[in-house]
């Protein structure tokens, strides 16, 4: 009976007393200093991405008022001569040259990346995992102009030597331009499926092991679907570094506005065109500095809009795990 009275009597005490405060009793001036630097960071990614948006629609806005330039004549033209005498402003040719680079270059790279990704998830021994997985991390680290160098003095006479049957490859070619995107992007494919993948429960692979499937099945029929938001994730991102790529198609695609998918004419794309246009030899304000700004301003609508569709196929086909 005492007992049972002093727990009781130590319950009400316990119930009476206010509950201890999670935060320190004196305030950590360096938690709010890197609370502060934290939010900094974000803000002025803020205002970048702002200005960048802001300095690309001011001259665009010029472009197709003070030029007077007819917004249908400039997406569905199909001449792109800016710096000759008659101008023509059509960028469709240039806007289906980027498409036909990064169209190539992700018909390489995609299976081969995924490929990689489910040997590193599945297949590879920690040993071989420790090995490969830094070698392609290297490879995305290469500089772009060494990979355009590469295409221009390598991989055009290689595929003009093996595949004269097939298609004629000039030294400029949209299908070498391509190829030499996709070595690019395969790391990114491979790495960041690679880590999807790898992130998916180990008992899923347990449980299927378990009915009799065999490593294929477990990594094509289980694995690959639970970790298909992350590998649509790696595929958009490497797709938007394909389109805005810029010194491969400037040393290997050429510079011939063709409205054509053929892998073996040469092309002219948008990140190119920016690239042997912007120099210090146009003058500010005028219609080709101003053409500049508006071909730019369409390279970013693409690349936003590809970003807002990997979000929503992310979200769509996410898989959460407790």
């Amino acid at each position: 009976m005492e007992a049972r009275d002093t727990i009781g009597a130590f319950g009400a005490r316990g119930a009476d007393r206010p509950l201890p405060s999670l935060e320190a009793p004196s305030p950590r001036y360096g938690e709010k200093l890197i609370k502060a630097l934290l939010g900094a960071a974000a803000f002025l990614s803020v205002i970048t991405t702002t200005a960048i948006v802001v300095s690309l629609l001011i001259p665009t806005f010029d472009f197709f008022t003070k030029d007077d330039i007819g917004l249908g004549e400039f997406l569905f033209g199909t001449n792109w001569a800016p710096t000759f005498e008659p101008s023509s402003f059509g960028v469709l040719p240039i806007l289906v040259g980027t498409l036909s680079t990064s169209l190539w270059g992700m018909l390489f790279a995609v299976p081969i990346g995924l490929a990689s990704a489910i040997w590193l998830s599945e297949y590879a021994s920690p040993r071989q995992r420790k090995l490969v997985k830094p070698v392609l991390e290297v490879l995305a680290g290469i500089p772009t102009v060494a990979i355009g160098i590469f295409g221009l003095v390598f991989l055009s006479p290689v595929i003009a030597e093996v595949l004269p049957f097939m298609v004629n490859v000039p030294p400029f070619s949209a299908g070498v331009a391509g190829l030499a995107i996709g070595l690019m992007i395969v790391p990114i494919i491979a790495s960041i499926s690679d880590d999807a993948m790898r992130s998916v429960p180990s008992g899923l692979r347990e449980a299927a092991y378990g009915l009799g499937a065999t490593k294929m099945k477990v990594a094509t029929r289980v694995i690959f679907p639970a970790a298909i938001s992350g590998i649509i994730a790696s595929l958009v991102l490497a797709g938007s570094r394909a389109v805005g790529e810029t010194m491969v198609v400037l040393l290997v695609a050429g510079a011939s506005p063709n409205l054509t998918f053929d892998p073996g004419s040469s092309v002219l794309t948008m990140t190119a065109f920016i690239g042997q246009t912007a120099t210090g030899d146009i003058s500010t304000g005028s219609i080709t500095y101003d053409t500049i700004f508006a071909v730019g301003s369409l390279l970013f609508i693409i690349t936003l809009a590809l970003n807002l569709f990997a979000i929503r196929m992310v979200r769509k086909y996410r898989e959460v795990y407790e």
